[in-house]
């Protein structure tokens, strides 16, 4: 099956006609209305920096519906210890780079520069979010995502303390639940992320639950509810 090439146009393929392993299309480009257009069907960028841009739409999906997050007795005792402050959308691109540069992506990541560029636009716009996890003033985990009606795309996650990238999750889960959120699409499927509660679908059951998200209002790509909460605080769960 062939690989699409992206014109300037802004439009995809029909997802249907992806290989087997998700890959859609190759080329195009990072401007926020491709991204956002590519998120409303259920596509995403992962590529090497080395490659080309690559556009992808997996078979089975990985979500996490936020009523279905399974916190651990040691990660329920973190929480209620307060180990860590959270805060959301203190240091976007903060988070972002350590999400591209902490742990194993140290020697390597898909996060590349123009990455970093195209989605602190998004967040400028008020489409791209972070969730920060802090011990005193540094940064020890977090994660950051797009939220598009009541769908938060998940994009990466980071720890460098015990637990600091599961609280960050809890944290966004309980907001996401205060704002009536549907879904978390974390894309492609690993233990780390089932042993938190995530399941796979089907992709037509996966773009079926986005068409029910409204990610797109009056024509226009939606921002849904994202609000700021206090410096601090953590939603009960």
């Amino acid at each position: 099956m062939p690989i699409f090439a992206l014109s300037r146009e802004l439009s995809f393929p029909p997802t249907y006609l992806a290989q087997d392993n998700g890959l859609l299309a190759v080329g195009g480009d990072l401007s926020p209305a491709r991204l956002l257009f590519a998120y409303t069907h259920g596509i995403f960028p992962w590529n090497d920096p080395s490659e080309p841009l690559l556009w992808w739409t997996p078979p089975q999906r990985c979500v996490l519906y936020p009523t279905e997050i399974h916190l651990s007795r040691s990660l329920k005792k973190t929480l209620r210890q307060k180990t860590y402050r959270i805060t959301f959308d203190a240091d976007f691109r903060q988070c972002m780079e350590h999400c591209a540069h902490t742990g194993e992506r140290e020697g390597g990541t898909w996060i590349s520069p123009a990455m970093l560029d195209a989605y602190t636009v998004l967040h400028s716009l008020g489409f791209a979010h972070s969730v920060e996890c802090w011990d005193g003033d540094e940064m020890v985990g977090g994660l950051y995502g797009i939220s598009l009606g009541t769908c938060f795309c998940g994009e990466s996650m980071f720890h460098r303390r015990r637990d600091a990238s599961k609280v960050a999750l809890a944290a966004l889960t309980a907001h996401l639940l205060q704002h009536h959120y549907k879904v978390i699409d974390c894309q492609l499927p690993t233990a780390h992320l089932h042993s938190l509660g995530a399941r796979n679908i089907t992709r037509k059951h996966f773009e079926k639950l986005l068409r029910s998200c409204a990610m797109v209002k009056d024509g226009r790509f939606n921002r849904g509810t994202f609000g700021t909460e206090p410096e601090g605080s953590l939603p009960a769960l």
